[in-house]
């Protein structure tokens, strides 16, 4: 007989198993054809190579009719904060919010959101566990945009949340409003084969207004700031912000001053010849690691000066004939298994002794010993 059943009670169930079971379940054959409004909600981490201690992670929403896409930056991982950025990128969505599909973090499966979602009148769902492509939507913005953008640095602090909120601001409009993508459509399945039907490429801006149930008020405020933007001017910005955050990232100086933009001309003109240079994105320079140390005490830093020494005078001389004569000046003291030591430590005073004689200022040549060109 089973111990519970011995025992004669039955098991308590864990208050966060029940919260999580209250909320349903949505997965990706779900939609069908929403109406703009109900969006999927993911954290990105800017943890960096190390996950531990306090980062920054962004807030990503995603609407699943048009694909706009809506960034913001928490500076730790609390659902009263996640609760309060939420309201704010609310009054930036251009549609109501009416339904919200998140994974099982335990930051979104709480009683504090999930209150805040029954106020404000918006559908909670949630994701299967450990099931990604039931939130594919949102997975691929936070390659195409968040990834894309800000890259793998760390970042943590109340200045890298600031650039990343100023950052945000400039991206949003660029994505929504000057970045096309394709939509998958319909999938249909032939044995093992998928075939997967996709729209033409178009932005999230252009899927809002095409859309029957867009109001015609929204509609207009939106090709009104449409014809104020200017993309080259957008992407400059990104630029800029960019490169701030690679450099608090990889220096965390004390202070970063606002670096003035370049003109629009000067970054149009460099635009032409960014593809000889590679990757333009200041976010995707490869991190400069600093160059290892000495782990272990240096055996041969008493006997350097002599080596040193012997070294200038007789700079033929080998790693073994001066470790015989250091052994002959210091019995005992350095051992045969030093000889590969004192080989690199040579080997490295015969390069700066290479470079001091290949680059050393030119000396005045006596007269009659001018090189002379040939015609």
């Amino acid at each position: 007989m089973p111990i519970r059943e011995k025992l004669g009670r039955k098991r308590r169930r864990h208050t966060a198993h029940s919260l999580r079971h209250s909320v349903p379940i949505r997965t990706s054959a779900d939609w069908n054809d929403p109406a703009p409004g109900f969006v999927e909600a993911d954290l990105v981490a800017h943890s960096g190579p190390s996950a531990r201690g306090s980062f920054i992670q962004t807030l990503v929403l995603t609407d699943i009719a048009t694909g706009w896409t809506e960034c913001a930056p928490l500076i730790v991982r609390e659902q009263t904060l996640l609760s309060t950025v939420l309201t704010e990128l609310r009054k930036h969505l251009p549609f109501a919010l009416l339904g919200l599909d998140t994974d099982n973090d335990t930051v979104f499966i709480n009683e504090t959101l999930k209150a805040y979602c029954e106020a404000a009148n918006i559908v909670f769902t949630r994701c299967r566990p450990y099931r990604k492509n039931d939130q594919a939507f949102v997975e691929q913005k936070n390659g195409a945009v968040v990834r894309r953008i800000v890259g793998y640095r760390r970042f943590e602090g109340l200045e890298a949340a600031k650039l990343l909120a100023e950052l945000y601001r400039s991206a949003r409009l660029f994505v929504n409003f000057f970045q096309p993508s394709f939509k998958l459509i319909a999938k249909q399945r032939d044995g093992a084969r998928a075939r997967k039907t996709y729209s033409a490429p178009a932005t999230p801006h252009q899927r809002l207004a095409a859309d029957a149930r867009t109001p015609d008020a929204v509609r207009h405020h939106l090709q009104e700031i449409y014809a104020a933007l200017d993309p080259v001017a957008l992407l400059r910005d990104i630029r800029d912000v960019q490169e701030r955050l690679a450099a608090l990232a990889d220096t965390q100086p004390i202070s970063h001053p606002a670096v003035a933009s370049q003109p629009i001309d000067r970054f149009l003109a460099s635009l032409r010849t960014a593809w000889k240079d590679g990757a333009m994105r200041p976010t995707d320079r490869p991190l400069v690691k600093a160059k290892r140390g000495r782990r272990r005490p240096d055996p041969l830093i008493r006997a350097t000066p002599d080596l040193r020494k012997w070294f200038e005078a007789e700079p033929w001389r080998s790693g073994s004939e001066l470790l015989s004569r250091l052994q002959m000046e210091y019995p005992g003291a350095y051992p045969n298994k030093l000889l590969r030591t004192l080989q690199r430590r040579l080997k490295s005073w015969r390069s700066e002794q290479a470079n001091a004689l290949l680059f050393a200022p030119s000396e005045k040549m006596p007269p009659g010993y001018e090189v002379t060109t040939p015609q």
